[in-house]
């Protein structure tokens, strides 16, 4: 209740928006990122551990604990499970999931902000083959797994980093600014066998939310299903897939999950959707 509330101050009032306009600048999270980066911060854990209930079973944990806050937060897991049938397509993470309809104009509409793919991509040309596609959006809160695994498999025929700000990605955010475009970002467009090309995006958010990606050899530009692709540093953040027109269904059981914000529940390496062709 409290974050909701400071959240509102932020977008919805105007000293609020001052003080956002410093908050949003990349040196401000550079500066918190040293700070959780420090040996000092690792007492911040517990706190955070009781205070969003997470749970720690099967958590791969240092032999003389987390370094740092940051090091826990960057945390793996000792198993994960991946439902790599073919033709599935997998959740890159654990978060909450909304998937969008892509209309004319590759434009689509969340939580009363729209969005033009070809801002977001910053590419007109890659954005008209995603009219009348699908955007599945994964929010993942400070609470949920920050490591992310490629959705499908493919050869990745792109890669690019948009710098920008790093608002939040709570719903009050995106009602009140334009976030995933404005935000810092990178992206891959895979070309895969049974979803055509697909765009895989991270997006940073408030404070740090960094994105770490691993770097591909200039020889090995072929991904698989459920490979780690990178994590957050500290922060709520998010992950767009761009599906092409009549590729992909969504899984029915999805929307048994469904909460008042139109999100669901979703965990890395499960079936989200499968390719229409099946």
């Amino acid at each position: 209740m409290r974050d909701t509330l400071t959240l509102r101050f932020l977008y919805r009032t105007v000293p609020g928006r001052a003080l956002l306009k410093i908050l949003v600048q990349p040196k401000v999270s550079r500066a918190a990122g040293c700070i959780l980066s420090a040996r000092v911060s690792k007492r911040l854990v517990p706190y955070y551990i009781r205070k969003h209930k997470i749970d720690m079973n099967g958590i791969d944990i240092p032999a003389g604990g987390f370094s740092s806050f940051n090091d826990f937060f960057t945390r793996k897991r000792i198993m994960e499970s991946f439902d790599l049938t073919p033709g599935h397509l997998i959740s890159p993470c654990d978060g909450f999931l909304t998937p969008v309809e892509i209309g004319r104009e590759a434009v689509f509409s969340l939580k009363n902000t729209c969005y033009s793919l070809g801002e977001l991509l910053k590419d007109d040309n890659m954005a008209k083959r995603f009219e009348g596609g699908l955007a599945l959006i994964f929010r993942l809160t400070p609470a949920n797994y920050h490591r992310y695994c490629y959705a499908a498999e493919g050869y990745v025929i792109r890669s690019r980093k948009i710098p920008g700000k790093l608002h939040c990605v709570r719903p009050v955010a995106l009602g009140a600014v334009p976030v995933f475009v404005q935000n810092s970002r990178e992206y891959q467009a895979v070309v895969t066998d049974r979803f055509r090309t697909m765009v895989q995006m991270e997006v940073g958010a408030l404070l740090v939310g960094r994105i770490r990606n691993h770097r591909l050899s200039a020889d090995a530009q072929y991904v698989q299903a459920g490979a780690e692709k990178g994590y957050f540093e500290f922060g709520g953040s998010t992950i767009v897939l761009l599906l092409q027109k009549d590729t992909v269904f969504l899984r029915e059981a999805l929307y048994q999950r469904m909460d008042e914000n139109g999100e669901m529940p979703v965990r890395m390496g499960e079936c989200v959707a499968q390719a229409k062709d099946q």
